[in-house]
């Protein structure tokens, strides 16, 4: 059979059932090969990052490999972004690029280029990828796709990508004299399996029958794991409760009274200072980055025995010290933790639940208090939540409304957050949520800036073609708040490059026959509930003041529960079960 045919037979037995690219002469044998099947389909984005961000959304969304295809040369360049993105995220991606004739192809010549287009991708690409290779060898294709797609979804997930040139996609193979991976010591070699040591699972079980504020941090390893079942089961034997790191957001429904909110920099507060006063934290699938430790991880949970639960080994005690630590997939270990909290009784920890309760009251997530009914971002976002029962996904972009979005939408059991974490791209929401779409049968909603959306607008045009039910919310406060935000605290407010004149939106998306709204004012409900009562996509855009800020932020320095605004000395200390933190000087 013709090698691209094979190629695209491989994919379809994974489950994929969309390819996302934008054509090019040196991939169109790959989508020729798609052209005349019906169990999986071609579709055509107006930008290969688009396609990254799509392939990407699509696979988390389904827990099978997403598939984005480039052409050669900026075609494939076009592809990094999202690659990385894949890669900081641990998402399993498949990532096929064309590539000129062998026969133009430099290879190890001191010379820049000979073909159109060639562009030695895998060199630029190796970083960012678990594995990375140029196909010369027609007989090699099945090795290299079955350890591609083996590599995408093993242990730690993460992107892969395969360089066909022409000549190797129109090639005539014999599939049944191909050579399988699955047959070779490199792949024997690499089979791990995960156990739950007999001694640690016993200890865990003693410091959780013996703690008195027991806490769960969920990361995204959670999402990556597919262990969302197993940890509610975790949860509902032992009663403890459970905070989340931005890409473990949509673990649990946010009406379970276990759940405890988001942590970190922009996290809310009562969440921070939570986690600051817990004696047992167990860390499930979080890299434990800055962004969640803030700069003083020596602070992190200081006064708790920790435990780190993480399928990549490089992970434990790389930022923070920890009591015991686990190298494992996540749903492995909660399968075999709950098999040993059967008959677990679970101790009385009330006056756990009643502290956490006093914080959420004392301390709600809100910008600025409005003095009439201009549009502060959170409870714009605590509203839109309650209206959007029909949302299966929601895409946030990068930037302050991604904050607003993470600290006060308020998820259901059913629904899925997807955010750009590791390698936080501007202009991720819209494909997103193309893709998102394609591997769900909800309707999907974008929460993007103004500065933010505009990276990827071109994609409106793939929206209105394939009619997908995307609603997209536009925060405008005319600027890139996050980055004006950073430089009104530290430099000085000379808010250079980041104040300019936007565009008409309500212009732009009624060019492509989107129906528009606008929100002014808290009085604009009927603007919402119309938008949100279209069938197909429809656009809503949200006035916010300029400097519209996001509070409350963890700052250079401080501990965790230590955030901007801050509470008076005599008021932290009394929201802490635990001392404080001397105080330092503040670097510049």
């Amino acid at each position: 059979m013709k090698l691209s045919d094979y190629v695209i037979d491989c994919i379809q037995k994974e489950g994929v059932s969309h390819v996302f690219e934008f054509i090019g002469g040196a991939i169109v044998h790959l989508l020729d090969s798609i052209s005349s099947r019906d169990d999986i389909e071609c579709i055509s984005v107006r930008h290969e990052q688009a396609g990254a961000f799509a392939a990407e959304a699509y696979a988390r969304m389904n827990g099978k490999l997403g598939v984005a295809m480039a052409t050669s040369g900026p075609g494939a360049l076009n592809l990094v972004t999202g690659i990385g993105s894949c890669y900081f995220d641990s998402v399993p991606c498949l990532f096929i690029t064309g590539q000129v004739n062998t026969y133009e192809y430099k290879f190890d010549r001191p010379i820049r280029q000979i073909g159109f287009q060639e562009t030695d991708i895998i060199s630029v690409a190796k970083s960012l990828t678990k594995y990375a290779e140029l196909v010369t060898d027609p007989l090699k294709i099945r090795y290299h796709m079955e350890k591609a797609i083996y590599i995408a979804q093993s242990g730690r997930p993460g992107p892969v990508l395969l360089d066909i040139p022409m000549n190797i996609q129109r090639a005539d193979i014999d599939v049944e004299n191909l050579e399988s991976f699955f047959d070779s010591s490199e792949y024997l070699d690499s089979v791990t399996n995960y156990s739950v040591e007999e001694e640690k699972a016993n200890n865990i079980i003693h410091l959780l029958e013996s703690a008195q504020r027991p806490l769960v941090l969920a990361g995204g390893g959670i999402r990556v794991g597919n262990a969302v079942e197993e940890l509610n089961e975790f949860l509902n034997k032992t009663g403890i409760p459970v905070v989340s790191s931005l890409m473990g957001l949509d673990v649990i429904a946010h009406n379970n009274p276990q759940y405890c909110g988001l942590i970190g920099s922009y996290g809310n507060r009562y969440s921070n200072i939570t986690l600051a006063n817990c004696d047992l934290l167990i860390i499930l699938g979080s890299r434990l980055d800055s962004r969640q430790t803030g700069t003083r991880p020596d602070t992190f949970a200081r006064a708790a025995t920790k435990i780190h639960v993480d399928v990549d080994a490089l992970e434990l005690n790389s930022k923070v010290q920890v009591d015991i630590s686990f190298q494992s997939d996540l749903k492995g270990f909660l399968v075999g933790m709950n098999e040993r909290l059967e008959d677990y009784v679970k101790p009385d920890i009330s006056q756990w639940f009643e502290k956490i309760d006093n914080l959420k009251g004392k301390y709600p997530t809100y910008s600025f208090t409005p003095k009439n009914q201009e549009i502060e971002p959170n409870r714009f976002i605590h509203l839109l939540s309650s209206k959007s029962e029909q949302i299966g996904t929601i895409c946030l972009d990068v930037g302050q409304h991604q904050m607003w979005a993470s600290q006060s939408f308020r998820l259901s059991e059913t629904q899925r957050l997807l955010n750009s974490g590791g390698m936080g791209a501007m202009g991720f929401s819209l494909p997103a949520a193309i893709g998102a779409a394609l591997a769900s049968d909800k309707d999907v909603l974008v929460i993007a800036g103004d500065g933010g959306i505009q990276l990827n607008i071109q994609e409106l045009d793939t929206i209105t073609r394939l009619n997908l039910p995307i609603k997209i919310v536009v925060l405008n406060n005319s600027s890139l708040g996050m980055v004006r935000q950073f430089q009104d605290l530290y430099m000085d407010g000379r808010q250079q490059s980041t104040v300019n004149k936007n565009p008409s939106f309500i212009n732009i998306f009624n060019a492509y026959e989107i129906p528009s709204f606008q929100m002014v004012s808290m009085d604009d409900t009927d603007q919402l509930d119309q938008f949100l009562n279209v069938t197909g996509p429809a656009f809503l855009e949200v006035k916010l003041e300029k400097n519209t800020e996001v509070h409350p932020k963890l700052v250079v320095n401080r501990p965790i529960e230590d955030m901007f605004p801050y509470l008076g000395r005599e008021e932290l200390k009394q929201n802490m079960l635990i001392d404080l933190v001397e105080e330092m000087e503040i670097p510049k």
